[in-house]
């Protein structure tokens, strides 16, 4: 029998079966390249965080301690490649006495504050070669930190007195200027909680070679807090557990190991571990994606298999009632609707596991599939096999009675869920719950400082949801209410259409509205993926530019050595082929107050030529409003929203900034009045910074000197222009393109290729709404071929069919684009407000790809046509044919 089963629905409705499964494989094919990308970012990830850090392990040596104990505990702790000590020693102040001038003989000195002089052993660099960057002078020697160069005015070749508490100076020659790019880790007080962390790096500090380091301060040990200290900086193997958060549980635990060896003799700054920390956060920002973006395709796949088993209800129940009525018994008739979702689940699940084979290998370059992913989507792909055909089968055999069997209409009742206001109630709670998750600035992850276990808000996808849930709900009872009571008013919208069929049209879509309001849902939906999911990247894309341009500060970036006296006129050597304008930026420090800032003159006349500002940069007027004022008064200056608050300002106030004089080297106390906040811009750091009139600036220190020249390609040609410059200049300055820095400072969500994610998000989502569009109406169409062979032998001609059959698209259509375009929109901006942690800085505006959404429509308007147009072909065959096939 069970034989005989398989081999009937094979010849009969084979057809049906194939469309089943496709959408089984459809389903298991997105959650398969949605979780094969999530294994593969999760391990470049833990990659990528590992190699941003320069010392993996800072092993403080604590009171009493050994550092030639701690050094051999440090080298042989298991995956340790090299271990060093370094010097840590507080200097009370550095000073450099200029050269006499030339027209007046005189001399100058300047000085600075406290500083921190560092002891390095000959090799630091090499086994850390991501520490130190050299900017100017000599890699090795006696080297001077690039803001402290600033402050001293030093160059290579000029003398640094050292100030020691309670004994004489010693002078040293500066062999160099570098720069130190983690002198926030370097720097850090190992041990110490969060909250207690300096909040920003020394302003002063001294590079020594090891041996001349302990030669000055070595006569310090046992001062108390004057006494030099010694940290271990050590290079840790990075073969660690592809998952951000197993490597994290890894390194953190080898920290702790070598803490508990040592009895306390040292303390691990665990860097390796801070970088795994954050690298966890953003693979749980992946696993969030792969969740709002993979969920919904799921689910719509699973719609569509669902519509398609639903179709052959009738006549499902028909075969069920006549197999009751012959004496075959309901656990017999399970196990054959059970044999029939095995096997499209069996075939849908293999068909949509090789499509991910194929599409991870072209879009990530991945072999093969992930076994956790593999498992998972072949799991769904069955689940929704048993969903689809066995549970709508099992619901139908409960109802099976042989009068039931033989009725060809069911009842038209609206569903209970409309009475009781159900869609109503969950927009209603999607709303409440967004309002309530983004009215405090909440955070969808959560990485507590040390703690292995990270915390995803899953809360915030309940508004999502709700509103998929509720408006899909909403569009069912609004077509329903279009084509029951206001018929009327579709049939007169009809008659560009249907002619004068436009009345007999509506009238027969009213009768029939449930099953049309389904499939006008079920496009909606389809086109709201499409529509969201676009947006989305899209809007991502746009946004990883804009981060990519404030950390370059345009196309191509050309940074000057600290106290280079370049000045503006150098813009023009920089002009060629494929630059479109050079801007000349300034960068120098400013003290406010206490509090040490970076500060950048500009020309607001000329900034925007070269690079992009825009309005969310700023508070209290937009870009071109404060760079006005700027003009206007040249006095002006923006400040950071923390300074503002810090000094508690308001617009128009006095601020003194104390700026290096170029002329005599000593700090001067310029006046600035303070017109509105400044929150990015083009290479400025995150933290606290001044924004002022560059004119002003250098009238006021006796220097234009330029440390920075953007330069503005249009986009065009980038790495051809940022050759030409790298050969002009000849190591003289640094040279830096937006391509690169695209590269590394993209978010980890992009490890893995986010182009190749998006094609596969996005093809899937056309993929979806054609057959949601074309498959959805041919399949309702087939249903009713025994109305349309009466009435073509009742005499309906092939036009007249043709009317009726595209009146009936064109309600799907109409009402599918609106449901789509009104969902996708607001599920756009749900999306975007939820995710805020994934994008830096956060948008102000989504980014539409109208290109992509109209060929989304225009496919899904094809898509009808051609449903359209085979159904009506189907239907002017024989009458007499068509009813021996049904």
């Amino acid at each position: 029998m069970t034989l005989s089963w398989l081999s009937g629905l094979l010849r009969r409705r084979g057809a049906r079966l194939l469309l089943n499964a496709i959408g089984i494989a459809v389903a298991v094919a997105l959650l398969g390249s949605l979780g094969s990308f999530l294994a593969a970012s999760r391990s470049t990830m833990t990659d990528r965080a590992a190699r941003t850090v320069a010392v993996d392990w800072q092993v403080q040596l604590q009171p009493g301690g050994s550092p030639s104990a701690l050094l051999e505990a440090t080298r042989a702790a298991a995956g340790t490649r090299a271990a060093l000590p370094v010097g840590f020693a507080h200097s009370t102040g550095l000073a450099v006495t200029s050269a006499a001038d030339g027209a007046t003989g005189a001399t100058s000195t300047q000085t600075t504050g406290p500083a921190e002089v560092l002891g390095l052993p000959a090799d630091y660099r090499t086994v850390f070669p991501d520490a130190i960057r050299s900017l100017e002078g000599s890699s090795t020697g006696v080297l001077v930190a690039q803001q402290t160069a600033a402050n001293l005015h030093a160059r290579p070749g000029d003398s640094v007195t050292i100030g020691r508490a309670g004994l004489p100076p010693v002078v040293v020659r500066v062999d160099g200027i570098v720069a130190l790019p983690q002198a926030d880790s370097l720097f850090q007080r190992v041990g110490a909680p969060v909250g207690a962390q300096p909040s920003a790096p020394p302003d002063n500090v001294l590079l020594l070679p090891d041996q001349q380091w302990h030669a000055v301060f070595d006569p310090l040990a046992g001062r108390g807090a004057d006494a030099p200290t010694v940290q271990i900086h050590a290079a840790r193997s990075h073969q660690l557990p592809p998952d951000p958060a197993a490597a994290y549980t890894a390194a953190t635990a080898a920290a702790h190991n070598l803490e508990a060896r040592t009895a306390g003799a040292g303390i691990v700054g665990d860097n390796l571990g801070a970088a795994l920390d954050r690298a966890r956060a953003d693979a749980a920002y992946a696993q969030v994606l792969f969740l709002f973006l993979g969920a919904p395709g799921a689910v719509l796949a699973a719609l569509l298999t669902a519509m398609v088993t639903a179709t052959g209800s009738g006549r499902r129940r028909r075969e069920f009632a006549l197999l009751r009525a012959r004496g075959m018994g309901s656990a017999r008739l399970v196990g054959l609707a059970a044999i029939e979702a095995g096997l499209v689940g069996s075939i849908g699940t293999l068909a949509g596991l090789a499509v991910v084979a194929v599409l991870t290998r072209a879009a990530f370059g991945i072999a093969g599939v992930g076994g956790t992913a593999a498992i998972l989507s072949a799991a769904g792909g069955l689940l929704i096999a048993v969903a689809t055909v066995l549970g709508p089968a099992y619901r139908d055999l409960r109802q099976v009675s042989v009068a039931a069997g033989r009725m060809a209409v069911g009842p038209t009742t609206a569903p209970r869920w409309t009475r009781w206001g159900l869609d109503l109630v969950l927009l209603a709670g999607a709303g409440v719950i967004f309002w309530l998750t983004g009215r405090n600035g909440y955070q969808l992850v959560l990485a507590p400082e040390g703690v292995p276990g990270i915390s995803v808000s899953y809360w915030a996808f309940a508004g999502p949801a709700l509103l998929w849930i509720g408006a899909g709900l909403f569009a069912w009872r609004l077509v329903d209410l279009a084509l029951g009571r206001g018929r009327d008013l579709v049939g007169r919208g009809l008659r560009p259409v249907a002619g004068n069929l436009a009345a007999t049209a509506s009238a027969m879509m009213s009768r029939r509205r449930h099953s049309l309001a389904g499939a006008t849902v079920v496009l909606g939906l389809a086109l709201a993926f499409a529509a969201s999911t676009a947006t989305f990247n899209s809007t991502y894309r746009a946004q990883a530019e804009v981060d990519a341009q404030l950390t370059n500060g345009a196309d191509v970036t050309v940074a000057e050595p600290p106290g280079a006296p370049v000045g503006p006129a150098a813009s023009a050597q920089f002009a060629g082929p494929g630059v479109r304008s050079v801007e000349p930026l300034q960068h120098r420090f400013a003290y406010v107050g206490a509090d040490l800032q970076d500060l950048y003159g500009v020309n607001p006349a000329t900034i925007t030529n070269a690079t992009a500002l825009r309005d969310q940069y700023f508070q209290g007027g937009t870009a071109r409003q404060l760079l006005d004022r700027l003009a206007a008064a040249p006095d002006s200056v923006l400040v950071s929203s923390e300074t503002v608050a810090d000094f508690q300002l308001q617009p128009g106030d006095l601020i003194n900034l104390r700026l290096r004089d170029a002329r005599t080297g000593a700090l001067n106390t310029v006046p600035f009045h303070y017109v509105g906040v400044v929150n990015e811009f083009p290479t400025a750091p995150k933290d606290s910074f001044l924004v002022a009139n560059a004119a002003y600036v250098a009238a006021h220190t006796g220097s234009d000197a330029v440390a920075t020249f953007l330069v503005d390609t249009g986009g065009q040609n980038v790495n051809t222009v940022s050759g030409r410059i790298r050969q002009q200049v000849a190591g003289s300055a640094t040279v830096t393109d937006i391509t690169s820095t695209r590269a590394v400072i993209g978010s980890s969500l992009t490890a893995v290729d986010l182009a190749g994610l998006t094609r596969i998000e996005l093809g899937f989502a056309l993929a979806l709404a054609a057959a949601a569009a074309g498959l959805v109406l041919s399949l309702g169409l087939a249903e009713r071929r025994r109305g349309f062979a009466i009435a073509t032998a009742i005499g309906a001609s092939g036009g007249q069919l043709r009317r009726l059959i595209a009146s009936e698209a064109a309600v799907l259509a109409v009402g599918g684009l609106l449901a789509g375009a009104t969902l996708g929109w607001v599920l756009s901006e749900m999306l975007v407000a939820v995710l805020t942690g994934v994008f830096d800085p956060p948008p102000s505006a989504l980014s539409v790809p109208w290109g992509y959404l109209v060929g989304a429509g225009a496919l899904t308007l094809a898509s009808l046509a051609v449903a359209t147009t085979l159904t009506a072909g189907n239907a002017r065959r024989s009458s007499i044919t068509l009813l021996r096939e049904l």
